[in-house]
This record gives structure tokens, sequence and C-alpha cells, in this order.
């Protein structure tokens, strides 16, 4: 598996490359409509799913695991496809989701920390969490237009911490693939 992925560092550096791009658009241009940045995150999976599709494909013969990459690289193809035909619908959807997602997640922080209040110390900072998740979700669904800015501020700058991480995987392999092939072939050796 090691072999396969440092001989397909470029496609983990072009993913990392896509996302980096994607997060500095998401920032620099704050004033631009969700659903343009909707339309840049639906291109990002776009990419994101071709890329990961191929990469499956070029690994399956090596690779036994090789189909999760598969299915996530559809499913963000899946996914980009539609954000790009129901831009609006997908924004608003997508608002409404993370809303309803932080309302049942808090409540049911609060629920494990009051249980959790009889038997450890410390189960304030879990209901601290509860609250915050509460508070945000209940904030998205009055304000999902002030909610979507925000998020996307939040998927750019996640979008950005991911691209470097996956650009500096990519380069640790291509710096690895020598000296793993040298000692794959001593192996066969001996």
């Amino acid at each position: 598996m090691l072999t396969t992925l440092s001989r397909n560092w470029g496609f983990l550096a072009l993913r990392g490359l896509a996302a980096i791009i994607f997060g500095i658009l998401a920032l620099v241009w704050p004033s631009v409509t969700v659903l343009a940045s909707v339309l840049l995150f639906g291109a990002f999976a776009f990419v994101d799913g071709v890329f990961s599709v191929t990469t499956a494909i070029t690994s399956r013969k090596q690779n036994d695991y090789w189909w999760p990459l598969l299915f996530a690289g559809v499913a963000g193809i899946l996914f980009g496809l539609l954000t790009w035909f129901w831009p609006g619908a997908t924004a608003l959807v997508l608002v409404y989701l993370i809303a309803a997602w932080a309302l049942v997640t808090g409540i049911f922080h609060i629920v494990a920390a009051i249980q959790l209040r009889k038997v450890m110390p410390g189960e304030w900072m879990l209901l601290l969490s509860g609250i915050a998740y509460t508070i945000f979700g209940i904030f998205l669904m009055l304000f999902p237009g002030d909610g979507a800015v925000g998020l996307v501020w939040a998927i750019g700058i996640y979008a950005i911490m991911v691209g470097t991480w996956l650009m500096i995987f990519a380069f640790r392999l291509k710096n690895l693939e020598p000296t793993h092939n040298v000692t794959l072939s001593s192996q066969k050796l001996a």
C-alpha cells in the first residue's frame, strides 16, 4: 500500500492544492454570495472526488482496501454535481442540516453531562460544549444567511488546513519512494 501511495503522491498533492486554493478564495472574498461559495465548494468536492476515484482505480491491484477511497470519490463527484445543479437548495439545506446536527449533539451532550454529574468530576466541560452546540444550532436556524457566511469562513479555514496537511503528506511520500523501493528490493533478495 505504501508503494502505491508513494507512486501516486502527485494526486494527493493536487488534492491538497485544490483544497488550499478553495480555502483562500473563500476567505479572500467573504462578500461573495453564499451561492458562489457553494458553487466553489461543489467544484472542490467534484475535483477531489475525481482524484480519489483515480487513485482508487490505479491502486486496486496492489491494495485490497481501495474501495473506500472509490466510494468517497464517487460521493464527492455526486455531491459536486448536485451542488452545481441546485446551488440555492444546497446552501439552505446544508445550513439547516448543520443546525439540526448541532442541536441534537448539544442536547445529547447536556443529557450526558447531567448523567455523568453523579459519577465523575469535570462534567461541566461537557455541559458547556452541549450549551455551545445548542446555541450554535439555534443561531443557524434563526439566521441561516449569517450562519452560511460564517460557515463559508469555517470551511475555508478547514480547507486550507486539510490541503496543507495533504500536501505535506504527499511530499513526504514522494521523498519516501526511493528509500522504500530499495527496502522492498532488499527484502525480495533476502
